[in-house]
């Protein structure tokens, strides 16, 4: 098998995986590592978490691969990374509302998608710096550390109001700098 491998169609791997093949583990490892590692990434941006999370997904996957019934196994490796991420945010105390977000977050289907999403971040990220220093700093208290508008004025030493101006000059820079319907959906789903 080791020669052929990469002529193997998924369904095939599944198929020997479930006999115990360690060959067929380890192309999988080997074909799927990356795009779920990147996928991790994009969900929690933590190198050494994310690298943990899939490993514990492949370890899982090892151990239970001849007593678990999947279908699919590239959406059941994507399925399992999304949830153990969720399961290390819950740790950390997130509300239930970033959970939500979590649980609908889509599914990663092919390298253009990734693509695609990884450039609008970048470019999300890219007018995030445009900002002016003030509020920038109040937009990323507020939308990354996920602090209160009560809690960015103490910090700052300005006022609610003041905060609240900044919040609404940065949303409206990116949906003026990005198109609408992206951004609002965009801040909507990673924010609140």
């Amino acid at each position: 098998m080791k020669n052929n491998s990469i002529n193997i169609s998924n369904e095939k791997l599944q198929i020997l995986l479930k006999k115990g093949d360690e060959d067929a583990f380890n192309e999988i490892y080997n074909r799927f590592w990356d795009s779920l590692y990147r996928y991790a990434y994009r969900i929690f941006n933590d190198e050494l978490i994310c690298e943990d999370i899939v490993q514990e997904v492949f370890i899982n996957l090892w151990e239970k691969a001849t007593t678990v019934e999947i279908q699919n196994i590239e959406a059941y490796l994507f399925r399992a990374i999304k949830y153990r991420v969720a399961t290390h945010i819950r740790d950390l105390k997130f509300t239930t509302t970033h959970l939500e977000i979590l649980e609908n977050i889509p599914q990663i289907e092919s390298t253009e998608r990734v693509i695609e999403y990884q450039e609008f971040e970048n470019n999300v990220f890219l007018e995030i710096e445009k900002l002016s220093p003030k509020c920038k700093t109040v937009f990323q208290l507020s939308r990354f550390d996920h602090l209160s508008n009560n809690e960015i004025a103490l910090k700052l030493n300005i006022s609610v109001r003041t905060v609240e101006k900044h919040i609404s000059d940065a949303i409206k820079s990116l949906k003026n700098s990005l198109n609408f319907t992206v951004i609002s959906f965009w801040i909507t789903t990673t924010f609140f």
